[in-house]
């Protein structure tokens, strides 16, 4: 079948993937981290919905720093698993803090389906076109 001839370009694939989610959260990660401290105690404020409500000022900063590093860190392709282990807790807190607050499937939607994105790039990893492939010994290979 003619789509098999792409799994020649799985890692181009990847790469475009990793370039494109990694641009789209820093931009939606740096007008928060740029919102300064009111607003990253709000955004922290969502973790109230696992139960967690200390530090909210600096759980909203790091929730932006997920979102913008970790968006860079993604079109890098550098320390992509952390990033992507951090991203997908923060959009797993933002479906939860939706769902908490009886929001329809529609307001979380978003969240959930960037949750399994990152989940998917957490185990199958950045591709060869990666500084994570070019820094790092594979030795465990």
């Amino acid at each position: 079948m003619i789509f098999h001839k792409l799994d020649k370009q799985r890692d181009i694939g990847l790469l475009i993937l990793r370039f494109g989610i990694g641009i789209m959260f820093m931009c939606h990660g740096f007008p928060k981290l740029a919102a300064g401290t009111e607003a990253w105690t709000k955004l922290g404020g969502a973790l109230s919905a696992m139960g967690v409500s200390f530090a909210p000022t600096f759980m909203g900063f790091m929730a932006a720093i997920s979102e913008f590093a970790g968006g860079l860190l993604l079109v890098l392709g550098l320390f992509t698993r952390p990033a992507c282990f951090f991203l997908f807790s923060t959009m797993v807190v933002a479906a939860l803090m939706h769902l908490n607050m009886g929001d329809p499937f529609v307001k979380y939607s978003h969240a959930l389906e960037a949750a399994i994105l990152f989940f998917s790039l957490l185990l199958i990893g950045p591709g060869k076109h990666s500084l994570d492939e070019k820094l790092f010994d594979k030795k465990d290979k």
